[in-house]
């Protein structure tokens, strides 16, 4: 009897682990799957939260419903955006637990039981429970039907300074910004036969100077004229500029006898002689209203000549051609033939650039 009992209970024991064991193994392969919204009232027009969730084991297959944008689900309800989803392991990893949260939204006030929603599980269709949703509409006010306006027409925008302020100044600018540039484009056009290049002529020498010098006074017949004072002023004029650039002294601020004394350091007393007698000559001629003969004029004109020549200084053939010499002028004018290509060139692309930019702006505000 004692041993019967023993064998019954070590049976019971035994079936009874059985038995959890198989609740275990169905408690681990239990799918479920439910759909939720978190309110059952909503005004017209607003939209609520839709959830889906599905647990099942983390080997098995599930497909939860697809939805796309603005898809009708029923009586007007209809899918807005999908928020998110998430997944989540429970049981140490052996279950999943995936969510999905989509935005819906009615505009027909009404009173709306949504069908139950489906989910596969390897290829078991699993229906969630149905839901109810109360889409109500804005209460009016039908005593104070006043208070209501119906819909305006279209209407153009009123012109606002703030949207065209940007394009007024920046036309401005650009305004003159090319009057600028057309200014100094035409002055440097105008300016070409000013600001060329500018070379000091070779200087003569002083001999050469003063035989041009005689020869206009013969071509004018100043000294047959019948009043020879300026003929004399001119011809000594002429040798005081010789002997000034021949002897390196100031000749012109000194008399006649000055200069013939000062000479007589460089010539002998009779190779200045006929020198000395034109001076004399002039000076009795200008101070003393002395009257001339024409073939004395012309003897003076000779001596004139003959002093120049025989003591004129030929330039070396030898020696080494003065090179022209740059001025300031032809600097300055260099410098501002640069400066003003250069202003040029700046204006131009600055005058395009602001161009484009104002197109641009003309074009994003008509569009």
């Amino acid at each position: 009897m004692y041993k019967f009992s023993c064998d019954a209970l070590v049976s019971r024991m035994w079936m009874a682990v059985m038995v959890m064991a198989a609740t275990c193994a169905t408690a681990s392969a239990q799918v479920t799957f439910e759909a939720r919204i978190d309110t059952v009232v909503m005004l017209i027009g607003q939209q609520r939260e839709l959830t889906l969730e599905a647990v099942c084991g983390r080997d098995q297959r599930l497909q939860l419903p697809a939805y796309q944008q603005y898809q009708p689900l029923y009586g007007g309800v209809e899918i807005v955006e999908k928020i998110g989803s998430d997944t989540a392991l429970l049981d140490d990893g052996k279950r999943m637990q995936v969510t999905e949260r989509w935005t819906i939204t009615a505009f027909d006030s009404a009173l709306v039981a949504l069908p139950p929603f489906a989910a596969v599980v390897d290829g078991d269709t699993i229906l969630s429970k149905s839901l109810a949703l109360k889409v109500v509409t804005v209460p009016v006010d039908t005593m104070h039907l006043d208070q209501y306006f119906p819909p305006k027409s279209v209407q153009d925008n009123p012109f606002s300074w703030a949207d065209w302020s940007d394009i007024f100044w920046l036309s401005i600018l650009l305004f003159v910004m090319a009057v600028v540039l057309a200014y100094v484009a035409l002055r440097a056009y105008q300016n070409k036969p000013i600001i060329r290049i500018i070379r000091r002529a070779p200087k003569l020498p002083p001999h050469q100077v003063a035989m041009e010098q005689i020869e206009r006074l013969k071509v004018e017949k100043r000294w047959a004229e019948e009043d020879s004072k300026e003929y004399y002023t001119e011809l000594t004029d002429t040798l005081r500029n010789y002997i000034k650039e021949r002897y390196g002294f100031n000749a012109m601020e000194m008399t006649s006898t000055e200069i013939i004394n000062r000479l007589l350091h460089e010539q002998d007393e009779q190779a200045l002689a006929e020198l000395r007698q034109l001076f004399e000559t002039a000076d009795l001629v200008k101070f003393a209203k002395w009257t001339t003969m024409m073939n004395e004029n012309d003897a003076n004109l000779v001596s004139a000549i003959d002093f120049i020549n025989n003591t004129k200084v030929e330039a070396d053939p030898n020696a080494k051609p003065v090179e022209e010499e740059i001025t300031v002028e032809e600097k300055q004018s260099r410098n501002r033939t640069l400066a003003m290509r250069i202003t040029i060139a700046v204006l131009s692309l600055a005058v395009t650039a602001l161009l484009i930019y104002l197109a641009y702006l003309l074009f994003d505000l008509l569009r």
